[in-house]
């Protein structure tokens, strides 16, 4: 939490974080909003907020930031957006310090500025399923082989969480946990 910035954090269920990272989200005040911070499950510890989106134009260099530092400390740290409403797709993998990956589809004109690292290797077999190149370079890739691209990233950000670590949209009764989860403030954008 204090690597994170966190402050006032009080144990609440999932259901209760859930609730109020929503309205928080939804109710324009995400910047100085709540997120959620999971208890250990099955090894990884969620943080769940609108303040975590790696490719928010406002957050995405802090959100990119913190995922370096939190796996120069820990190893691994990852970032995700999912759209449920299918806007969009974002993940962000930072391994030893270093991001590895970040990847951005929200249909908006600017996501490719995001881009960074190499393809993931579950995006190159994604790719290969699909017939198209698993080495790419957007300047040059077809209009066509694009939009396709696009289309199957819109959804991928829940995948890549589940192939690389933990989804919590894949959380059931059985996942291993230990600890208490807690709804904690965020601090402002930019700190």
């Amino acid at each position: 939490m204090s690597l994170l910035g966190l402050t006032d954090p009080v144990p609440v269920s999932f259901g209760d974080a859930e609730e109020a990272v929503a309205e928080d989200s939804h109710s324009g005040t995400e910047r100085t909003g709540r997120v959620y911070m999971s208890p250990a499950l099955d090894g990884w510890t969620l943080v769940i907020g609108r303040w975590c989106d790696p490719c928010d134009t406002e957050r995405s260099d802090d959100v990119m930031r913190l995922c370096e530092a939190l796996s120069a400390r820990y190893g691994r740290a990852q970032a995700y957006y999912y759209g449920a409403q299918g806007d969009g797709s974002a993940w962000l993998i930072a391994e030893q310090g270093t991001v590895v990956r970040r990847y951005c589809e929200t249909g908006e004109g600017e996501d490719h500025y995001l881009t960074l690292g190499e393809p993931l290797p579950y995006e190159r077999s994604c790719r290969e399923a699909l017939g198209l190149a698993t080495t790419w370079d957007a300047a040059t890739e077809t209009e066509e082989d694009e939009d396709e691209w696009a289309m199957e990233t819109i959804h991928m950000a829940r995948e890549i969480a589940t192939e690389l670590g933990i989804s919590p949209l894949s959380l059931t009764a059985d996942t291993p946990f230990s600890g208490t989860g807690v709804l904690a403030r965020a601090p402002h954008s930019g700190s």
